[in-house]
């Protein structure tokens, strides 16, 4: 017998067989979900049209929940900027990476226990360590030493401030006041109240970034210069 012939064959008889083609089982994956999907459309009433807007709407509840949610304007407090029925977007994740909201930002918080129940919107006009008077000679409100200008934003024939008031924001709260100082209850109202009137930041539920409604009101709302210029507090940081 020749043996060089008889080891080939059996080499041959026992090598592995050839692995699956990739592309085969990888169409099969496919074909396996696309018959999932078809089978989960088929069972609702619909189908396809169904599911899209469960998708949808899913989408909305996650942006809602965590990044941007609409806030309806419910009084004259901002007017001129935010009137009332107006919509606001408001970012939910301005403040969650480690920063912080800055004098001149519109929020929005939760009041419960220190405006009042539900939440409510307004400007920030002091941050923790910030000494916050009106009103100054002129008339001005006054941060930190520096007076600010806040004709832009204030309601036609407003003042800054009917109520005098001289105040020391404590670390870790704000101090905010609606545009429309007249008809504005915030933290002039409330410096007897529990917590002397300062919001805490940990309440800030976001930033009023946009007027997303009436879409003729739209706008993107941006931080007055007049804050900008207003200097950190003897001690504070950022």
């Amino acid at each position: 017998m020749d043996t060089a012939a008889e080891h080939t064959e059996r080499d041959r008889s026992s090598a592995p067989a050839d692995p699956e083609d990739p592309s085969e089982s990888a169409g099969s994956e496919e074909r396996s979900r696309f018959a999932l999907l078809s089978r989960l459309v088929a069972g609702l009433p619909g189908g396809r049209i169904t599911l899209t807007a469960l998708v949808g709407l899913l989408f909305v509840l996650l942006l809602g929940t965590f990044v941007m949610q609409p806030f309806g304007i419910p009084s004259g407090s901002m007017e001129r900027g935010l009137r009332v029925g107006d919509r606001v977007l408001v970012n939910k994740v301005a403040y969650r990476f480690g920063s912080k909201p800055q004098r001149g930002d519109v929020v929005v918080f939760d009041g419960t226990g220190y405006f009042g129940d539900g939440d409510y919107i307004k400007r920030v006009v002091g941050v923790g360590g910030d000494h916050v008077v009106c009103c100054d000679a002129k008339g001005r409100l006054e941060v930190n030493g520096r007076p600010v200008d806040e004709s832009s934003i204030l309601y036609p024939g407003d003042s800054p401030s009917d109520v005098p008031f001289d105040v020391v924001v404590p670390d870790g709260t704000l101090f905010v006041l609606g545009d429309h100082r007249r008809r504005s209850s915030d933290s002039r109202d409330h410096l007897g109240s529990p917590g002397g009137g300062m919001v805490p930041v940990d309440a800030v539920i976001g930033r009023a970034d946009w007027i997303a409604w009436p879409l003729a009101h739209g706008k993107h709302l941006t931080r007055p210069d007049a804050y900008a210029r207003v200097p950190a507090a003897d001690g504070a940081h950022g």
